[in-house]
């Protein structure tokens, strides 16, 4: 974590006045006070949000579904229906999508995008990273399925794109994701 914020100590800033409706800086004030951040990196965070992710969003046709509707669509599938949905569509969609956002096909640049797009959908997780081996842990409330798609897709992404072995275990509610860089 030190490392990381050495990083941010690091970067450029600048000066920039905006002019905002008051009532904006009042929810956002009040925001930040509850998230204990300053009025400036929750702003910061917002402006990150957005060129990272929000941007893209409309771009590469993803749309905001809640949580229970994912979790009652993905359990209404079968195994062999998941199957057939990364076979058919998820793979090809997942890769083309991280590849116009991050305009690269490596394993770095998916996996910059992959955690992305984790935190922009509310999964929590870990990452360890000791010499050349990479551990994800996935945490979600989104059943076996969802993980089952995930596992599906990350399979194929490294095992035909990157050529790179993987191994992925999968549960209810959790995703171990293992693999060399």
């Amino acid at each position: 974590m030190a490392e990381h914020n050495a990083q941010q100590d690091k970067r450029k800033t600048s000066n920039f006045t905006l002019r905002i409706d008051e009532d904006i800086i009042k929810l956002l004030q009040n925001e930040s006070q509850l998230q204990d951040i300053s009025l400036n990196t929750l702003i910061n965070k917002i402006l990150k949000r957005y060129v990272e992710w929000d941007s893209y969003e409309p771009k590469v046709g993803m749309i905001p579904m809640a949580k229970p509707v994912i979790t009652t669509l993905f359990n209404m599938m079968s195994e062999e229906e998941v199957s057939d949905l990364v076979l058919n569509f998820g793979k090809n969609v997942v890769q083309d999508i991280a590849y116009f956002m991050k305009m690269k096909s490596d394993p770095n640049s998916f996996l910059t995008w992959f955690e992305i797009r984790m935190r922009r959908s509310f999964v929590e997780f870990n990452h360890l990273q000791e010499d050349d081996n990479n551990i994800y842990i996935l945490k979600h409330d989104l059943g076996y399925n969802w993980s089952l798609y995930h596992k599906k897709i990350l399979e194929k992404i490294f095992n035909e794109v990157f050529n790179k072995p993987v191994k992925i275990a999968i549960s209810n509610f959790m995703l171990t994701i293992q693999f060399d860089r």
